[in-house]
């Protein structure tokens, strides 16, 4: 059986707080967000403060310009925050520079994204060995192994050898998935997923991230789909930059996860 699933449980609470006090395993804490431009300032996050446990499926909802996809930025750090605290398990996310921002996210966080970002040169299958080979995760020898693997879990292993140019927009959607998994992240997070994608097709996206779940990965997903908010463990609804509600779900049950590591 090949190494890649013998996954070793990472490093848990101690007295139900991590490293750095937090005892969620995702936490902004008043966070704001302000951009500068010719134009002047603008806010984006006005304070936001957000709790996500282990296993637990958030849709962060809100119409366009509301913050949600910045405050997501800020959580996988694409983005730093202009004041408040970003931490995920043991890691102060904020503190980190870009190098070990990129090793952190490309071993704990999976990022899928509205226009799939797929480099178009390469085939599916070298699109989701990227990121094995950008952390050094498994052996040379096995990354396309997985791949394939992960390729056949999101209906797409016959398409291994095709430029992402030859897939629909849904099969190109579902490699960008498999290769937000390819390091076996605890944690995905997607910024409008379905955003591009018919509604047939949508549906099927987001059965596969319901699947995920189910299979113990915490998932935090932008949208601007209401009718979602039925469907996840919680919605957190935001409006001009701050979060307004909250929506719980008592019919979705979490289940286990690997928590995220420390950066070596």
């Amino acid at each position: 059986m090949f190494s890649w699933l013998r996954r070793q449980k990472r490093d848990e609470k101690v007295n139900g707080r991590y490293r750095h006090g937090n005892e969620h395993l995702i936490e902004a804490r008043e966070v704001v967000k302000v951009y500068e431009n010719a134009a002047g300032k603008f806010t984006a996050l006005r304070g936001v403060s957000l709790q996500v446990n282990p296993h637990e499926f958030v849709a962060v909802v809100g119409k366009s310009g509301c913050g949600k996809s910045t405050l997501v930025n800020m959580i996988t750090g694409i983005d730093r925050p202009t004041s408040g605290d970003i931490l995920v398990g043991d890691t102060a996310v904020h503190t980190l520079n870009e190098g070990q921002l990129a090793q952190w996210r490309g071993r704990n966080v999976g990022v899928i994204f509205q226009f799939f970002q797929l480099l178009p040169t390469l085939t599916v299958a070298e699109n989701v060995m990227l990121p094995m080979d950008f952390c050094n995760m498994y052996a040379p020898r096995e990354r396309r192994d997985r791949a394939l693997y992960l390729l056949e879990q999101v209906e797409m292993a016959e398409h291994a050898d095709k430029l992402p140019s030859a897939t629909s927009g849904g099969q190109q959607q579902r490699v960008a998935i498999a290769r937000a998994l390819a390091n076996d992240p605890p944690i995905l997070l997607a910024d409008e997923p379905t955003g591009n994608l018919d509604s047939k097709t949508a549906e099927s996206i987001f059965r596969l991230f319901m699947d995920l779940v189910q299979q113990g990965k915490t998932i935090v997903m932008v949208t601007h789909d209401r009718d979602l908010t039925r469907q996840v463990t919680r919605a957190v609804v935001m409006a001009d930059g701050e979060i307004v509600d909250e929506i719980v779900n008592q019919s979705v049950t979490p289940t286990t996860v690997f928590e995220p590591e420390e950066v070596r």
